[in-house]
């Protein structure tokens, strides 16, 4: 009797817009604890799927930037940015496109490559505008960052050698220009 153990490393099959369509919002809120819970309750209600959360210290220590990739209805949005900005601790809630902002995403990628392959998995590195940030006689760690397309593309590219783990953060957001993020 087989039985096939899924992790988050198993391939899973694509399925683009199963809870909707992707949206990026930036929010900044006082460093506190329990912020997150409350935001994250708020997304959990109205039925939105949190794909990214990427939470950091701003330049001042009081605050803090999460950067939230969500996918649901896109009728409930705009309500779910006002009840986040009606929290206490958010001080502002704002939704990002592709026209009005620079969104990012790292990932690291862990390869099993020997010999003749090595040389052929630098080249997809270098394709990528990556870096390889580990090296052993048998594997090699490549970084690369870039929008999610191109973080999805050098993952496939990889795909053909035995990719051994990956590790990939959310997307990171900034508004262009003068406007805050």
């Amino acid at each position: 009797m087989s039985r096939t153990i899924v992790t988050n490393e198993t391939p899973a099959p694509a399925s683009p817009l199963a809870f909707g369509p992707a949206h990026t919002l930036s929010i900044l809120v006082n460093n506190q604890p329990g912020v997150l819970m409350r935001i994250c309750q708020v997304f959990s209600r109205r039925g939105f799927n949190i794909d990214s959360l990427v939470v950091s210290e701003g330049r001042n220590p009081s605050f803090s930037r999460m950067t939230v990739g969500v996918s649901g209805d896109p009728q409930g949005l705009q309500q779910i940015i006002m009840q986040v900005n009606k929290l206490i601790d958010v001080i502002h809630c704002f939704e990002h496109t592709s026209e009005n902002s620079v969104t990012k995403e790292m990932i690291l990628i862990k390869i099993h490559c020997e010999g003749e392959k090595r040389s052929q998995a630098l080249q997809i590195c270098e394709h990528f505008g990556g870096k390889t940030v580990d090296l052993t006689p048998s594997s090699m760690i490549v970084m690369i960052s870039g929008d999610s397309p191109k973080v999805d593309a050098a993952v496939t590219m990889f795909s053909q050698f035995q990719i051994i783990e990956t590790v990939r953060t959310g997307k990171v957001v900034m508004a262009r220009g003068e406007q805050p993020t």
